[in-house]
């Protein structure tokens, strides 16, 4: 699965500062159920700016390959299902498999983003299983050791 997120260039902002934007309104998609798009405009009206695009495309990129996504967190996510992840952690591994799926960010930038991602806003536990399911995806796609 490639996704778009690739080719967006980071002319409005990091690529970290993107991604934790990505992660929390993925969260809130997740914990409210109301739509992104509502979400998006009160992201942008409460920090005054627009979503960063980088941002965007995981958000998109999560929404189109959603299935295939949660179908990995399942299968790698050994006695766990995918409910029982926590939200915040559901999101966080979905941006992360995105990210593996294209040539940049190197995966162990991906890796490292989301276990920082895990660890500030989950727990060090969510920290270390978000590690465990990502740095065994990227040795699956041949990106790790």
């Amino acid at each position: 699965m490639a996704a778009a997120a690739a080719e967006v260039k980071d002319t409005d902002g990091s690529r970290r500062q993107s991604r934790r934007a990505a992660v929390m309104l993925l969260y809130q998609e997740d914990i409210t159920g109301y739509p992104m798009e509502q979400i998006v405009t009160q992201h942008e009206v409460d920090a005054a700016r627009p979503l960063p695009a980088y941002a965007r495309s995981l958000i998109d990129g999560v929404h189109l390959h959603r299935v295939a996504l949660d179908e990995e967190i399942d299968e790698r996510a050994d006695g766990w299902s995918l409910e029982r992840i926590a939200p915040v952690e559901r999101a966080v591994l979905r941006v992360a498999l995105l990210e593996l799926d294209q040539d940049d960010p190197p995966a162990a930038v991906a890796i490292a983003e989301a276990v920082a991602l895990a660890s500030r806003y989950a727990s060090p536990e969510a920290a270390a299983f978000v590690n465990g399911i990502i740095s065994a995806a990227a040795r699956t796609r041949g990106k790790g050791r």
